[in-house]
């Protein structure tokens, strides 16, 4: 790659880290300067692909901060191994993108940055899923193509959900979160698909459906389904937060779009394999009733034929986590991360990581490195 596309920052530092895309904020590039790293960004917009990163790793390179939209696989762990390195951090709460058992052969720590995009991601649903219900991509096409005169009856009737029943798949931090604003928010009752109950949302909801009888309105109420298809048959508006691992790879396949009702909500905010995204076009030309959110997309970036062609599908180019305050959060995180490794910090690996974020400006981020997802098969010693 050209040396133009690579910002250099501390360029004496004693450990060298490469960023592989710009990354909001500057606090993170604080962390990683403040220890005494050499940090290489790169300024490229574009996807990198595995010949770019092994030649950004080159000769010496100590640790990486990659992104969900590459593959980390052995070919590149041993890239980086070779090259004296001893941490990767993905810039992401999920880690399909890495091969974790060949970083974990090598040696090498793996880092997430987990409970920072929680609610960024259930907003995203929730807007996702009232603009689709609402019908608001068509409208503001209709609007902007100047084909508006005036208020009419049946000017882009939706889908009102107050009352209605929301499945979700993957009751996990991100969609137990998204189910707690549509059912307080929206009085809707609630079924969920997750390998376990969740036992703290079903008694969030219980307490709110107690405070809507003493108030005269109607209960609402939360259940885990048997299974998915439970959930695809039963519910209104259905929203995936699943994570992506071989047994939810087209999770939501033809098969199953069928068992939903016709005027069905499809949200998907988790990752794009898990819904067969060719399926989905034909569901979605047979149903023009049917309505489908996207935030991802199952060859991003590019999309399936005829995807974007449909008014009813509304898709936004995976921005569930864009809040400047999560997105910077995640760039802490991650920056924490490889700091923690290279200064031989145990591991934090606890669900709350709020520490790291409120810490840093007063320097009183636990010693530590947030968030080693093989941290226990490595053996690394726990703060």
């Amino acid at each position: 790659m050209a040396e133009g596309q690579w910002q250099v920052y501390n360029t004496a530092g004693k450990w060298r880290v490469i960023v592989t895309k710009m990354l909001p904020d500057e606090r993170w590039l604080d962390i990683l300067t403040g220890i005494g790293c050499r940090v290489e960004v790169c300024t490229e917009t574009r996807l990198l692909s595995a010949t770019d990163l092994k030649t950004a790793i080159g000769n010496q390179c100590h640790g990486v901060i990659g992104q969900l939209t590459e593959t980390w696989g052995e070919t590149l762990f041993l890239t980086l191994k070779a090259a004296g390195g001893i941490v990767y951090s993905n810039l992401a709460v999920g880690f399909d993108n890495v091969d974790v058992s060949a970083a974990t052969h090598l040696g090498i720590p793996v880092g997430n940055t987990p409970g920072v995009l929680t609610a960024a991601t259930a907003e995203l649903a929730l807007a996702l899923t009232f603009a689709a219900a609402r019908r608001l991509g068509e409208a503001e096409r209709f609007l902007r193509e100047r084909r508006f005169h005036g208020w009419l009856p049946t000017l882009y009737v939706g889908k009102q959900l107050r009352g209605k029943t929301l499945g979700i798949i993957g009751a996990g931090r991100i969609g137990a979160a998204y189910g707690r604003m549509m059912v307080s928010g929206h009085q809707m009752n609630l079924l969920y698909f997750n390998r376990h109950p969740n036992n703290a949302l079903e008694a969030y909801v219980s307490s709110y459906s107690r405070f809507l009888t003493s108030q005269g309105e109607a209960p609402v109420w939360c259940r885990r389904a048997e299974n998915v298809e439970e959930v695809l048959t039963v519910a209104d508006c259905v929203s995936i937060h699943t994570t992506l691992n071989p047994a939810t790879h087209h999770l939501i396949d033809a098969n199953r779009l069928s068992l939903m009702k016709h005027d069905a909500i499809l949200i998907n905010t988790s990752r794009g394999p898990v819904v067969d995204e060719k399926a989905l076009v034909v569901h979605c030309q047979k149903h023009p009733e049917f309505r489908a959110g996207l935030d991802v997309f199952e060859d991003e970036p590019k999309l399936a034929p005829g995807l974007l062609a449909l008014d009813n599908v509304l898709a936004v180019p995976h921005i569930g986590s864009a809040t400047l305050w999560s997105r910077s959060g995640m760039a802490t995180l991650a920056a924490y991360n490889v700091a923690g490794i290279l200064q031989n910090h145990p591991v934090w690996n606890r669900s709350d990581v709020s520490l790291f974020l409120e810490g840093f400006l007063e320097g009183t981020s636990p010693p530590a490195a947030p968030s080693i997802v093989n941290a226990e098969a490595l053996g690394l010693a726990v703060f």
